[in-house]
This record gives structure tokens, sequence and C-alpha cells, in this order.
């Protein structure tokens, strides 16, 4: 088993699959551990819809920006995860919005989707998160109610590659001590 930096640093995003299904175990797996995601007080205002059917895969790929390289790995692979959001439920209390930032299930479906990525990578399966699509037409072909946000789609499958680490900013690039533009004291 993996340790938690381990899969952090590890993980990639995966837009080519082998052609083997994933198992239910361990999907399951996978789900079990991200509705311990956190959210905002607790509203868990996702809903994630499982897509296996070739034939809505290909439409859903179709869906995406133009050569976006993810919806080869979406039409091909064997699963898509549909990340779906509740609206004006996170980040509202007793109806009204709570912050200044107003809907905040970007954040928490945020937290969700990197809980799936991660889970997944744990289970030996590569995973892309893809946000530029049609958002209406997915909708439509999901049959997701009007008060759901289409968030994200997350192609999911045995990876055929291994692609290197991106580069990263260091820490000291994006840290600053007691007010924005202090670095740490010597």
């Amino acid at each position: 088993m993996q340790s938690f930096t381990e899969l952090v640093t590890t993980r990639r995003s995966i837009r080519r699959f082998q052609s083997q299904s994933i198992e239910k175990e361990k999907l399951d797996r996978i789900l079990e551990l991200a509705r311990w995601t956190p959210s905002w007080a607790n509203t868990q205002c996702w809903e994630v819809i499982a897509v296996t059917e070739p034939q809505l895969l290909e439409k859903l790929a179709a869906e995406l920006s133009p050569k976006n390289p993810a919806s080869l790995a979406m039409a091909r692979g064997p699963l898509t995860l549909a990340i779906c959001g509740e609206k004006q439920k996170s980040g509202f209390y007793k109806g009204e919005q709570s912050t200044m930032l107003g809907d905040w299930l970007m954040f928490d479906l945020g937290l969700f989707t990197q809980t799936i990525s991660l889970a997944a990578h744990s289970e030996g399966l590569g995973s892309v998160v893809a946000g530029f699509f049609n958002h209406e037409k997915v909708r439509e072909l999901l049959q997701v109610p009007e008060k759901y946000e289409v968030v994200a789609l997350i192609p999911m499958g045995y990876p055929d590659h291994a692609p290197s680490a991106p580069k990263r900013r260091e820490v000291s690039e994006f840290t600053h001590y007691e007010c924005f533009g202090k670095g740490q004291k010597d």
C-alpha cells in the first residue's frame, strides 16, 4: 500500500487506458472513500453518475472541447464518472448565501474530485479530470435535473502509459508569511 505522500506525488492525469473494465469492487471502494470527503457544513452536495455504456461514452466525449486529449480517454475508456453538485446547498444557510463567494459547490466538488482521483490511483487506476465541455448538452445526455450542475467528467481506467511528472512551483514561490508578498524570515 502506498503512503499518502506517494499517492499525491505519483498520481498523474492519464488519458490512455487499457481495454480492461474496472471491477465493481474497485469502483465501490473509490466511492466509499469519496463519501468521506469534507464539505461545507457537511452538506455533501455531490451526486455521481457512473457511465460505462460505450455509445454514451462516445456521445459524452464528443461534447468536450475540440482537440481535448481527454476525449479519446472518455470515448475508448471503460468508465467515466460525471460529478454533479446540487446548486445553492453548499455555502448556504436556511436558503441564504453565507459567504461573499456564494455557492461553494465548486470547492466541495474539487475536494470530492481530488479524493476520487487519489482513491483511483491507490487502486491502480488512472484518471483525468475534464471540466471544459458543453455542460448543457452533457446535462441533457445524462438526464441531470435543473437543480444540479454537471461540474466535471472523470474518465478512468487501467493506464496504458506512465507520464512523467510536470514541473511544479517551489513552495517558496507560493508561500507568504504574515502578509501577501513576505517570504520566510531567515
